[in-house]
């Protein structure tokens, strides 16, 4: 895995051994980073389930003011510290450990993200427990653009009800990319 452009393009990042993440491949992230393009560049980004922190990372890369990865595995923030120390990117990062949705809940209050990125272990539902916590937060309002990574066959006829919209849905082979705003 590395960083594909930008400012620490092509450095290589560390990631976990075993089975506990699925780090995006290149080819999916230069895909989502081709789509969200122009909404980088000065943007505060919130990469959550942040595994080595490469999503988060790419798009502090590729002009980001700022992002905040959160991760609830040691192992996985040792590596985002590392990645982050790595490509020089660490003072644009702040990392926060703990589970996703307490750690949304408890950062309730601060400014909304340009971009909120989600990459869940697949079909356990927290697309959906994330997506509840954000509804009525300060972390979202109606420019915020929300991508929720998840297993190709997942669910998310339910958005409506919460109060989001799908813009798009890009699908690849076993994943897929769901583009979500708020009403």
């Amino acid at each position: 895995m590395r960083v594909i452009a930008g400012k620490a393009g092509s450095l290589p990042l560390r990631t976990m051994t075993g089975l506990n993440t699925r780090p995006t491949t290149d080819r999916i992230k230069e895909t989502l980073f081709n789509m969200i393009a122009d909404q980088v560049p000065g943007s505060r980004f919130l990469d959550l389930f942040s595994g080595s922190g490469g999503i988060g990372i790419e798009a502090l890369s590729r002009g980001a003011a700022a992002a905040v990865f959160v991760e609830n595995n040691r192992q996985a923030l040792r590596c985002i510290h590392e990645n982050l120390n790595f490509t020089r990117l660490a003072p644009q990062g702040r990392v926060l450990a703990g589970d996703v949705i307490q750690t949304v809940q408890d950062m309730n209050g601060e400014k909304p993200f340009t971009i909120i990125f989600m990459d869940p272990p697949y079909d356990c539902g927290l697309e959906k427990r994330v997506l509840e916590t954000l509804a009525d937060s300060t972390l979202v309002d109606e420019n915020t653009v929300i991508i929720a990574e998840a297993s190709k066959d997942t669910d998310f006829s339910y958005a409506q009800e919460l109060g989001y919209r799908i813009d798009r849905v890009k699908e690849y082979k076993t994943n897929k990319h769901v583009f979500l705003k708020k009403e």
